[in-house]
């Protein structure tokens, strides 16, 4: 039985995804959207917690206020660029 030829990559063909510290030191706060931009692709999509390297307290924290943010008008649900 011959095996299936293997990719010469590191991780076995997997994309690498290169993780962003991103810091968050106070509280995180709902009318501050130039702070929430920066956790935000430029679609419009949240950055997952695996990305930015934050706590699961703070991403759960992060969500809330992003969807407030949105809810308000203060964040666009979608980007400009994507309409």
């Amino acid at each position: 039985m011959k095996s299936a030829p293997r990719n010469n990559t590191r991780n076995g063909g997997m994309k690498t995804t290169r993780k962003v510290k991103r810091v968050i030191n106070s509280y995180i706060d709902y009318k501050d959207s130039k702070q929430l931009l920066k956790f935000l692709t430029d679609q419009g999509k949240i950055i997952p917690r695996r990305i930015t390297g934050l706590s699961a307290k703070q991403h759960r924290e992060l969500v809330t206020a992003i969807k407030r943010a949105r809810h308000l008008a203060i964040l666009p649900y979608v980007s400009e660029a994507v309409k």
